[in-house]
C-alpha cells in the first residue's frame, strides 16, 4: 500500500520497527529484560529496530523528518490510534492537539491502519467504526477523508484471533498453545533463551 501510495520501489523503501522506551515501563522502572527480548525477537525476523524514547508519535516523525525528505508512513493498531486522539498527550503544547497533529501528518505522512477484532463481541474496528470523542469526530473525519489514515486491507483474518498479551500470559505460565501463533523460528527462540519469563518443564520440576 505505502510503496503504490508514495511511488516508490521497495529498493527506496526503508522499514523500521520503533520501540520506545517509554511505553516499556514496570513499576515506574524500565523491564531491562522484557525490552531486550522484544528487540532480538524483531532482530532475529529480519527488521530493523530504532530504539527511541518518544512517547508521542509527532515526535518521532518530526525526528525522521531530519533524514528523509521523502514520504513517511507510520503502521499502526487500534488502540495506538486512539491515544493519539486523546488530548492528553499534548497538554505540554501551546496548540495542543492541532499543533501536534500538525507536526505528525506534515508532508502528506499517513497512518496505516491495522484493525483490530474484539475478543468478547468479535467487533471488527477500523477507520470506518473508530469512536473519537465527540469534539474531535470532525477532525478525525478530516484526515480519514483525505486519505491520511488508510485502512490495511490485505492482512490475513486468522491473525486477528491472536493477541499478544494473552501469548505472553501463557509463555509466563507455561501454557501450551501458543508456539502456532508466532512466526517461524521465534518459539524456539523462546525457549531457548528463557525469553518473557519462559520456564521449561525441567525447571518447573525443580522449583516444585
Amino acid at each position: 500500500m505505502f510503496l503504490k501510495d508514495a511511488i516508490c520501489t521497495q529498493e527506496e523503501t526503508e522499514i523500521l520497527i520503533e520501540i520506545t522506551i517509554s511505553n516499556l515501563r514496570a513499576d515506574g522502572d524500565i523491564d531491562e529484560r522484557d525490552f531486550l527480548d522484544r528487540v532480538d525477537v524483531l532482530g532475529k525476523l529480519g527488521y530493523t529496530v530504532i530504539i527511541s524514547n518518544f512517547s508521542e508519535y509527532y515526535r518521532l516523525i518530526d525526528y525522521f523528518s531530519h533524514y528523509t525528505n521523502g514520504d513517511i508512513g507510520v503502521t499502526m493498531g487500534v488502540n495506538n490510534m486512539l491515544m493519539v486522539f486523546d488530548e492528553k498527550y499534548y497538554k505540554d503544547l501551546s496548540g495542543g492537539i492541532l499543533e501536534a497533529f500538525g507536526k505528525f501528518f506534515r508532508n502528506g505522512m499517513r497512518v496505516y491502519l491495522y484493525p483490530y477484532k474484539d475478543p468478547e463481541t468479535h467487533e471488527l474496528l477500523d477507520s470506518s467504526n473508530l469512536k473519537v470523542e465527540e469534539n474531535l469526530k470532525e477532525l478525525y473525519k478530516y484526515f480519514k477523508h483525505n486519505n491520511r489514515i488508510v485502512d490495511i486491507t490485505n492482512y490475513n483474518p486468522e491473525f486477528l484471533e491472536i493477541y499478544s498479551r494473552e501469548i505472553l500470559r501463557k509463555i509466563a505460565c507455561n501454557i501450551g498453545g501458543w508456539e502456532n501463533q508466532v512466526p517461524e523460528g521465534v518459539a524456539e527462540m523462546i525457549k531457548e533463551r528463557g525469553m518473557f519469563g519462559f520456564k521449561n518443564e525441567l525447571s518447573l520440576k525443580q522449583f516444585s
